[in-house]
């Protein structure tokens, strides 16, 4: 049973849409400002969210930039009866995922929102993530904070490996066979200076470095816990 948010400050159209899916067998929960969606949004998980775009207090185009930023991948319909291409662009340009102008039919509405589900649903798994920190295995792409972090093909082996093993330590040795198939590498030196390197670059935008050094044990990754030791 899918759990579906809506943010829609129009009662009667709120209730229709709020009938309709509960009738399709979704679970709705709805707000009605974008400031509540938006903490909403980020404190409960979702399949998807309904997201109209003339909100009091945050409208839509914020609220779907904001949740991006804070590294929120669920699906976004924005709802609206803005329907230039310059709406439009501007509503995928913040992270929307889909576009639906009002009035529209409620089973075109339940078609694409099934079709943002299953896209979701698919792509999931390509998606390793601590804390606001983001690495997608498909496009081989790092985000933090929603900013994207240029890596070497080095450096993305090194974080691929560290995200998919969050809080286990991982020593020189490991790191090594896991990028060269060889324990020993090229040599140790290439290994430090990567990570060297690596470790500053999710800090960039601001937030606590996710990369830990334990002593006697390796590097690791750890949500909100500044770097300890040097490499």
């Amino acid at each position: 049973m899918s759990r579906i948010l809506f943010v829609e400050d129009e009662d009667r159209l709120a209730r229709s849409v709020i009938l309709g899916l509960s009738e399709e067998g979704f679970v709705v929960d709805r707000e009605a400002d974008g400031e509540a969606g938006f903490w909403r949004a980020q404190s409960d998980p979702y399949a998807a969210i309904l997201l109209d775009l003339r909100l009091p207090r945050l409208n839509g185009l914020q609220v779907c930039a904001r949740l991006r930023a804070m590294a929120c991948h669920t699906p976004v319909l924005l709802l609206t009866a803005c329907d230039t291409n310059e709406d439009i662009v501007a509503g995928l340009d913040c992270g929307a995922d889909d576009y639906l102008v009002k009035p529209f039919e409620f089973d075109v509405l339940l078609a694409r929102l099934r079709a943002l589900i299953r896209r979701a649903s698919r792509s999931h798994e390509s998606i390793l993530a601590c804390g606001d920190l983001s690495l997608d295995q498909v496009e081989r792409r790092a985000r933090r904070a929603g900013f994207e972090i240029a890596l070497s093909p080095m450096e993305y082996a090194v974080l691929e490996h560290l995200l998919l093993h969050v809080g286990v330590p991982q020593s020189k040795a490991v790191l090594a066979f896991s990028i060269w198939k060889d324990e020993l590498g090229p040599n140790s030196n290439s290994l430090e200076v990567c990570m060297s390197s690596l470790r500053k670059k999710p800090s960039a935008s601001g937030g606590p470095d996710l990369i830990c050094t334990r002593r006697g044990e390796g590097y690791l990754i750890e949500p909100h816990v500044e770097s300890r030791g040097a490499p």
